[in-house]
């Protein structure tokens, strides 16, 4: 094989390389700003890794497997974006997506799902979410099919008893008129494909929807209830029972009365099912899974043991060293086939309040290279938060109280109040970050959003007077604010 840090750019033969597709670095951080306040330095790094997954694509297949993702670990308190980062980098990439705490593989004495389940629950989420991509492909083909079914239960065919040989008595005796007979089919199809002309009209119109029919429906003999206690290991080896037994009993029609608005979608349903194939889904699925999936670890530093310690310390080191074989790139078994984490991206993410990255065992330490620091959310970028991202609180409040005729506007003293409230709040007690804001505006508009359908006016502007009228106080007394904030 070739060393790949021995090519000459000059003398290599470029038409093994694409052109990596999707965006640049520098367009999926102005993405990010669209919903995300600050945080450059955390925006820059994942546009990086999901640039970095376009160029191997880019590349010959058997340099492709010798790139791996250049894992991420993000530091900082919480409400301040790292989440978010992450969740909106995979909409960018329509990449399957999980997100889960470390610390719930802490517990000690757990017993339950190990860690090779967060990637089993990826391939789930990423086979649920290709299933309904080809079912919305397939979605106009079915709706025809499941239209037909209805029609010919509305108005069925004509049967092949109507439309045989013409009987007539002539000298000779009785005799077959092909050619009357044929006029009387051709007459009987063209008046049935007139009536079912009409009657599709009528279908789309709504005008059957009360119209009873009687399709026939397939459905399974009994009910399947398949329990397993805790860590009986069948989780672990990512076989679900209740599917095994559920294919074991076999499936019968029956038919069964409803009306057409009952039954449009149940046939709906079982056209979509013959449309779609589900092993070429779980294998498209897994694919995207292996080459795209990222996989957000978050309270990464709550699995953090310090060395020597004993007791619940030895479960979190424990934990990291499961963790380890998926981010260096391991084979898990699930029911839809073995996936490879290899290219799997991975991000972190911790508060580290009272402990560092360094406190991780070194094998996983040295698996996420890349790291970047979070700060902490001022008075300033509440202020932002509040206005800029694409689907701002201020902009959501808004369009809620639309829908019950209320003009919703807030005063620019009026945001700033909330920012400057929601700041000092932070200060004062437990920092939360932009989560803060959430407590904030709904306090504002606790009453507004309660009487909104009964009010008369229906121009509102919130003013800096009123909020502080809704939180100054609450806002001075700590005590009352940590049951109410």
């Amino acid at each position: 094989m070739t060393n790949v840090s021995h090519i000459n750019p000059a003398t290599a033969d470029t038409q093994k390389f694409g052109v990596p597709d999707g965006p640049t670095p520098r367009e999926i951080v102005e993405l990010l700003d669209k919903h995300i306040i600050g945080q450059d330095d955390a925006k820059r790094a994942v546009a990086i890794a999901l640039r970095n997954r376009a160029r191997r694509r880019a590349l010959p297949p058997e340099m492709q497997e010798n790139i791996y993702p250049k894992n991420i670990m993000m530091i900082g308190p919480t409400g301040v974006g790292k989440t978010e980062i992450a969740r909106r980098l995979a909409r960018i990439e329509q990449a399957p997506f999980i997100k889960v705490e470390a610390s719930k593989f802490t517990e000690v004495g757990y017993v339950g799902r190990d860690v090779e389940s967060i990637i089993r629950d990826l391939v789930e989420m990423a086979i649920n979410s290709e299933k309904s991509r080809r079912a919305d492909d397939n979605q106009k083909e079915a709706e025809t099919r499941a239209e037909e079914r209805l029609l010919d239960l509305l108005l069925p065919p004509p049967s092949s008893r109507s439309t045989g040989p013409i009987m007539i008595a002539g000298e000779s005796g009785i005799q077959i008129s092909d050619e009357d007979n044929e006029s009387a089919v051709k007459d009987g199809h063209n008046r049935y494909t007139a009536s079912r002309k009409r009657m599709r009209e009528m279908l789309r119109n709504g005008e059957l929807s009360d119209r009873v029919v009687e399709p026939e429906i397939t459905e399974r003999m009994g009910n399947v209830m398949v329990g397993l206690p805790p860590g009986s290991g069948m989780d672990e080896l990512g076989v679900d029972l209740k599917d095994m037994v559920e294919k074991m009993i076999p499936s019968r029609k029956r038919r069964k009365q409803m009306k057409v608005s009952e039954a449009f979608p149940l046939l709906l349903e079982e056209e979509l099912e013959k449309l779609v194939d589900m092993d070429t889904v779980a294998n498209d699925a897994i694919e995207r899974v292996q080459q795209s999936g990222i996989v957000f670890l978050d309270e990464i530093d709550k699995i953090v043991g310090r060395e020597g310690s004993s007791g619940p310390d030895v479960s979190r080191a424990g934990v990291q060293r499961d963790i380890l074989p998926l981010v260096e790139g391991c084979t898990v078994f699930t029911k839809y086939g073995l996936v490879k984490t290899d290219h799997i991206l991975f991000i972190a993410a911790g508060a580290f309040h009272g402990t560092s990255p360094a406190d991780l065992v070194p094998e996983l330490q040295g698996r996420f290279p890349i790291r970047v620091e979070l700060d902490a959310l001022e008075k300033e970028d509440f202020e932002k938060i509040l206005t800029q991202p694409e689907h701002s609180l201020i902009k959501q409040y808004e369009a809620l109280l639309r829908t019950e005729g209320i003009e919703l506007t807030f005063e620019e003293e009026a945001i700033k109040t909330m920012a400057d409230l929601a700041s000092r709040i932070n200060e004062e007690m437990e920092d939360i970050g932009a989560r803060r804001l959430h407590t904030v505006i709904e306090k504002v508009l606790d009453d507004l959003s309660f009487e909104a359908p009964d009010l008369e006016e229906k121009q509102v502007a919130i003013t800096s007077d009123m909020v502080e009228e809704k939180l100054s106080d609450i806002a001075e007394d700590t005590d009352l604010s940590k049951y109410i904030l």
